[in-house]
């Protein structure tokens, strides 16, 4: 299966084109885990794991219409070994038991080369993502300061991809897939992950189910999370062999299944974003299974999330917010029509949520008070345009914040962040909840209203003041006059020096 992530990154984020459902594995190294597994069963799903996350890496960007007919698997260029064929079938019937879910068909399945998933992975990237939001995309995370300008998104994925990923299911197909260079001691536990999909997927149409969340990116990856999520909860249950189960246990990190990046390994390599949205539906969602299990009657209970799924990643970050039925305000950008010049054409619109503007602050802040000022979103939206004349950008990005005090503290961080963005900078002005400045380029503004707050980073003053006043703003701070500014007009009155010398003397009184 595939998803976007960065987003559209996700969502989500921006996203970067990525599978749906994949098993990747990782290096790391041994770390503990509080829960009532053995060390070998531990240290095998912290390897099984890091293989998990690297297919969804395809799904960081399918939120473009399909371009070509579905990639499929040519038969296995090799005999399949019954062994395979016959554990596949068992951990099948196992997970359908322990997730409460009855085998609706049989199912595909095969395993497969590294230059086979390889090529069905290109394959998937290019159907599942069109070039102009892939393009949108990588604008649209630059802007942000997410990545750098013309970083090789695609060339990197690639690279990740095939050497993470262990195995995947395919909706398209229904088949489901393990890479032959899969340890024997690791194949149940990722067949027991993606086997989850594939029940899930006979019951719920999960590729359907995760599209309906279109054209939200945010509200997309909650979703993958939902996936993603669940089959960790499914893999960790199974590995537990019936002496328990995930709802059973008390709070743990479940990023220590993942352990430590091996720093010689491609994920390593790429930006902070690219690995977070990759791990965000594995680790963030498993959590918010455990949540749903413990609320109701396990896994029969946990289904309706189905029914009612979650509406954005602030919901999966925290868990009582969905089960409150808390959710983000709905945020417009203005209008740009009449206020942009017809060179500027819009790329995309869409939102952040609470996990990509986590992202961004993290990319400039601290952990700590990134996280903390990131939990007080309530809401957004954003906008990107490109000049068709010179290629600049334009980003429009609207937060809606949870009280006026915590836009105020946003401001504030915010602030901080553009000037860490762009190091040269003219004609500074600091205002309350104003701030602007020019860049060689263009100019960057940030202005904060009750508690929502608005930065445009590319346009000019007049533009920004045209945009505030479509939100019902009022009018922003009086521009300082600059007598250095050639557009200045200068008059200049003559002082005669008998004027100078009547004006210390008293007036007269004038006659009635």
């Amino acid at each position: 299966m595939w998803w976007i992530c960065c987003e559209e990154p996700g969502r989500r984020l921006p996203s970067l084109a990525l599978p749906r459902h994949p098993f990747l594995r990782n290096s790391h190294q041994n770390v503990n885990l509080v829960v009532p597994l053995e060390r070998e069963g531990t240290n095998r799903l912290k390897r099984i794991f890091a293989g998990i996350a690297a297919a969804l890496l395809l799904a960081f960007g399918a939120a473009g219409q399909k371009v070509a007919p579905p990639a499929s698997l040519p038969p296995p260029a090799s005999a399949q070994s019954q062994e395979f064929l016959r554990a596949a079938d068992e951990v099948l019937a196992q997970m359908s038991k322990i997730i409460s879910l009855p085998i609706l068909s049989p199912l595909k399945k095969s395993l497969r080369s590294r230059d086979e998933i390889r090529a069905y992975l290109l394959q998937k990237m290019k159907e599942d993502k069109d070039a102009d939001k892939r393009y949108a995309d990588q604008k649209t995370m630059e802007k942000f300061g997410l990545i750098p300008k013309n970083y090789p998104l695609d060339q990197v994925l690639v690279k990740v991809l095939t050497e993470q990923i262990a195995g995947l299911y395919d909706p398209d197909s229904q088949e489901f897939f393990i890479a032959d260079w899969t340890s024997p001691a690791d194949e149940r536990a990722v067949m027991s992950h993606e086997l989850t999909h594939a029940l899930q997927d006979q019951h719920f149409h999960i590729d359907k189910w995760t599209d309906a969340a279109k054209p939200n990116d945010d509200g997309e990856l909650a979703r993958d999370a939902v996936l993603e999520g669940s089959a960790m909860a499914a893999m960790l249950d199974y590995e537990l062999g019936g002496k328990g189960s995930i709802r059973d246990l008390g709070d743990f990190d479940p990023s220590l299944l993942m352990g430590d990046l091996d720093d010689k390994s491609e994920l390593s390599k790429a930006p902070k974003v690219i690995q977070d949205e990759l791990l965000f539906p594995y680790i963030a969602g498993i959590k918010f299974t455990q949540s749903l299990l413990k609320a109701g009657n396990g896994w029969p209970d946990f289904y309706k999330v189905f029914d009612k799924p979650p509406v954005s990643t602030q919901q999966i970050m925290h868990p009582e917010l969905y089960l409150q039925g808390v959710a983000p305000a709905k945020v417009e950008v203005p209008d740009t029509k009449g206020v942009l010049p017809a060179e500027w054409k819009k790329l995309d619109e869409n939102n952040m949520g609470e996990f990509g503007l986590l992202e961004i602050l993290k990319q400039y802040l601290d952990k700590d008070r990134s996280t903390r000022l990131a939990a007080t979103w309530a809401g957004d939206r954003y906008s990107i345009f490109e000049n068709q004349k010179n290629r600049r950008t334009l980003l429009a990005f609207r937060v809606h914040l949870a009280s006026d005090a915590a836009a105020a503290r946003f401001f504030g961080a915010y602030s901080e962040i553009l000037e860490m963005k762009y190091d040269m900078r003219t004609n500074l002005m600091r205002r309350p909840n104003f701030f602007s400045f020019d860049t060689p380029e263009d100019g960057v503004f940030l202005r904060c209203q009750d508690s929502d707050c608005f930065v445009v980073e590319g346009g000019t003053r007049a533009i920004f003041d045209r945009l505030t006043v479509e939100m019902g703003w009022p009018a922003g701070p009086v521009i300082p006059v600059n007598p250095a500014d050639p557009h200045v007009n200068q008059t200049m009155i003559p002082i005669y020096p008998g004027l100078l010398a009547d004006a210390g003397r008293p007036m007269q009184p004038m006659a009635r």
